[in-house]
């Protein structure tokens, strides 16, 4: 079945949940490298999960101001599809990430207000996609998967330029209205479909990928 709307899990860490989410149809599988999430796997671990994607099915490493040592492990060690940059990374370090590692790079950027849409479009200039995600509470330790939501009307109508992807605060039981009301071709979840911190829901994953069409 092909989907209007594309789909990653992301924060997968055990290779049940990564099959679960390919052969419920989703476009992409993310896993997290920071050691501060809930979600983090070790290369090792990232290798082993790797191998349990199907060809056609996006293979994205989330990380958080990675230097170059770690990026060079990480994407010699792991099959991947692309890279997705999480942390405080400017536009410099974006397009020297792209052009250095070879890999397609996924520029997340977090979102409260409409002048954050500055960014997402300064990001869109040198990215291969962004995510536009809801922009963290101050002083919290992670840079996304709070399970945070921002102001979905300010995407209405908006063009960049390259291809976006909505997160925060997505569940299966909001995706659809989100998608409606921004356009959004390509969606992103990760505690939204959790049971608790980390530990993702089979059943949640699968509901998910179907709400959002």
């Amino acid at each position: 079945m092909t989907r209007r709307t594309r789909t990653k899990i992301c924060g997968l860490s055990t290779r049940e949940t990564v099959v679960a989410a390919a052969e419920a149809g989703a476009a992409y599988v993310g896993f997290v490298f920071f050691a501060k999430s809930p979600r983090n796997v070790t290369i090792a671990q990232g290798a082993a999960l790797s191998l349990a994607v199907p060809p056609g099915v996006a293979k994205v490493a989330l990380v958080v101001d990675a230097d170059d040592a770690f990026l060079n492990a990480l994407t010699s060690g792991v099959g991947l599809d692309m890279l997705q940059l999480h942390g405080h990374e400017d536009v410099a370090r974006v397009a020297e990430v792209r052009a250095h590692f070879g890999l397609p790079v996924m520029k997340a950027v977090g979102v409260s207000q409409e002048g954050d849409l500055d960014a997402v479009r300064a990001y869109g200039e040198v990215a291969d996609q962004v995510l536009i995600d809801a922009k963290p509470a101050a002083g919290a330790d992670l840079p996304g998967g709070n399970g945070l939501a921002f102001d979905w009307r300010l995407l209405v109508g908006q063009r960049f330029a390259c291809p976006w992807m909505l997160a925060g605060g997505l569940t299966p039981e909001n995706v659809a209205e989100a998608v409606a009301l921004t356009g959004a071709r390509q969606v992103d979840v990760s505690s939204g479909v959790e049971s608790a911190p980390g530990i993702k829901d089979i059943a949640a994953i699968k509901a998910f990928i179907e709400a959002a069409g």
